[in-house]
């Protein structure tokens, strides 16, 4: 009986590793799509804030005059 036992626990730890890097590589991936699509979207949305002129700053974006 011990020998049935021991091929269950088995079977289950190499079915929990592979469902361990399947779950992995699967966040990775998500991870990867989501930023690809975050930069889309920053791309997207047009100029930031960063490149409008401010009072002290002119439309060259050159302190002073």
């Amino acid at each position: 009986m011990t020998r049935e036992n021991d091929k269950t626990d088995n079977d289950k730890t190499r079915s929990g590793v592979s469902r361990q890097d399947r779950l992995k590589s699967a966040l990775r991936e998500n991870l990867k799509r989501r930023k690809a699509q975050a930069r889309q979207r920053a791309g997207a949305a047009g100029p930031s804030r960063e490149d409008e002129p401010t009072p002290d700053k002119g439309i060259g974006g050159k302190a002073g005059g």
